[in-house]
């Protein structure tokens, strides 16, 4: 069946990076799009970044731009988002997502903080 598990979350200094891992197992990953969410206390859900099947076109929530990007490992089936000069306002839990035959399945999320 259809898992996502997340790792690579924890605490970290403002200005500090994080690498984010989904690892995905019961379909390729290189066909289906592929997201991270997260969801903030008291806040939510919201799209941080999306890479597109195949090809593997990416976009961008407005807040990370420029700071977080999405990649996919086709050879490890997992997808990874890169968070560099992490904010405070980053603070969530981060969730892996993908659309796949009308069902969107979730992990159960990683928690980043962003604190000194």
């Amino acid at each position: 069946q259809v898992q996502l598990v997340e790792s690579g979350g924890g605490l970290v200094q403002p200005g500090g990076s994080l690498r984010l891992a989904c690892a995905a197992s019961g379909f390729t990953v290189i066909l289906y799009a592929m997201s991270w969410y997260r969801q903030a206390p008291g806040k939510e859900r919201e799209l941080v970044a999306r890479i597109t099947s195949g090809g593997g076109s990416t976009n961008y929530a407005d807040s990370v731009k420029g700071r977080f990007t999405i990649s996919r490992d086709n050879a490890k089936n997992t997808v990874s988002l890169e968070m560099n000069s992490l904010r405070p306002e980053d603070t969530a839990v981060y969730y892996c997502n993908v659309l796949r035959m009308g069902m969107d399945y979730w992990g159960k999320g990683t928690l980043v903080t962003v604190s000194s």
